[in-house]
């Protein structure tokens, strides 16, 4: 079995780390330790992009290593800037109590949590009961205002403003990895490439403090061939959560993948070993088509389970070799809101189209398909023999399926 440091090099999920890699192979591949990574609960789900720390603590887990995640109920309502040329969306404690409950249940699909073979906490129950003059007069010292300004996690918000709310974001999370360090002998954080200013911050922090050693380690920052980031489509991010991204969605979204692709994200978003995938590497054609359909299987059974992956697999099978729109996502809609309106309103609403101009456009461009036929009007009114055996059937472009039921 190959040892945790070199899977995780080899699949591409270490790009630095605060010592080195000869130093942090005898870590990886050691004795138990409690290693973190954080989440800020912004929204109510997880998405793609998120993934990759994710895949890394399963992995530490599967290795023997203790996970802790770190659902920032604190940290979120001052708001990270890394990577951000705006300020983040003030939210109120009750909105992120309400993201917190979907973020917990979807990381146990991940990580086991019974019997203490991991920890799910909350940073609010340590932030948000520190007294802000003990804390400053205890954390501040340690830090200097000029070494600050330098992080690269600052770079882009120093060039629009950078609030005196967001400047105190890595103190925070900094403060996070010291207690974890001093609570649960945590001494090793994972996180995003854009993330290690923060990093640094939590280790030189414990070595002020306590004298000890911690450590940090990053994973690329992924973006798809084309340019594009990671868990992005033109319909917005690709969520976890099967009500904001249904399973068959998720699954064509990786299915969706391109060619030079392929290989890097069955390394990086499954379990299949390495030997397994390099006898892949080379594949072209119709066999690669099949690889795409493996990666987009495997995923989707880590997120949604074995029975929705197969039902996304068969829904596939249906829709582009049978021709059959079952199993095509659906929405429900009225008959008040279908019969003798305009297709274009249609579609926004059902959230096919972000906006009516992009819809219009579509099916002036020849991309729009209304059971099976494509429509050519942009303004085109639903009638009555337009609704067969009670909904509509619609395709956008090559691999976007919508059935509108009526009921």
């Amino acid at each position: 079995m190959q040892k945790l440091f070199e899977d995780l090099e080899g699949r591409g999920l270490i790009k630095q780390s605060t010592i080195e890699f000869d130093r942090l192979k005898p870590l990886l591949n050691g004795l138990p330790i409690s290693v973190y990574a954080g989440f800020d609960p912004t929204k109510s789900s997880l998405h793609v992009g998120h993934l990759i720390p994710i895949m890394i603590l399963s992995h530490m887990q599967r290795a023997g290593h203790r996970p802790i995640c770190v659902v920032g109920g604190g940290t979120a309502l001052i708001g990270d800037p890394s990577g951000r040329d705006n300020m983040r969306e003030m939210l109120t404690e009750e909105k992120i109590q309400e993201n917190l409950r979907g973020i917990k249940s979807q990381l146990s699909r991940f990580i086991d949590f019974s019997d203490e073979k991991a920890l799910l906490v909350n940073n609010y129950d340590w932030l948000g009961f520190e007294n802000y003059i003990d804390f400053i007069r205890k954390i501040g010292p340690h830090f200097t205002v000029n070494r600050m300004l330098t992080a690269d996690c600052f770079k882009i918000r120093m060039e629009k403003g950078l609030s005196f709310l967001e400047f105190n974001y890595m103190i925070l999370q900094a403060y996070d990895f010291y207690t974890l360090f001093k609570k649960y002998e945590c001494i090793l954080q994972v996180g995003g490439d854009d993330q290690w200013s923060n990093i640094i911050a939590g280790v030189e922090l414990i070595r002020r403090i306590d004298g000890e050693e911690a450590y940090g380690m990053t994973n690329p920052l992924l973006t798809r061939s084309d340019g594009k980031k990671m868990g992005k489509t033109e319909g917005g991010a690709v969520w976890l959560d099967p009500l904001m991204t249904s399973p068959f969605e998720y699954y064509q979204f990786w299915r969706n993948t391109a060619d030079d692709d392929v290989i890097k994200f069955l390394k990086i978003y499954t379990y299949i070993p390495l030997d397994e995938i390099e006898k892949y590497s080379s594949s072209k054609g119709e066999e690669l088509n099949r690889i795409k359909e493996l990666l987009a299987y495997e995923a989707t059974k880590i997120v949604h389970g074995q029975s929705e992956a197969e039902k996304a697999r068969e829904s596939a099978v249906n829709i582009f070799k049978k021709g059959s729109t079952e199993g095509a996502p659906s929405i429900s809609m009225s008959g008040i809101e279908v019969e003798g309106k305009q297709l274009v309103d249609i579609c926004v609403n059902a959230e096919l189209f972000e906006s009516k101009s992009e819809a219009r456009r579509m099916i002036s461009q020849g991309g729009l398909s209304l059971n099976g036929i494509k429509v050519d009007d942009p303004a085109k009114i639903i009638v009555r023999r337009d609704i067969i055996n009670g909904s509509l059937d619609l395709k956008k472009g090559k691999k976007i399926f919508l059935t509108i039921k009526l009921n």
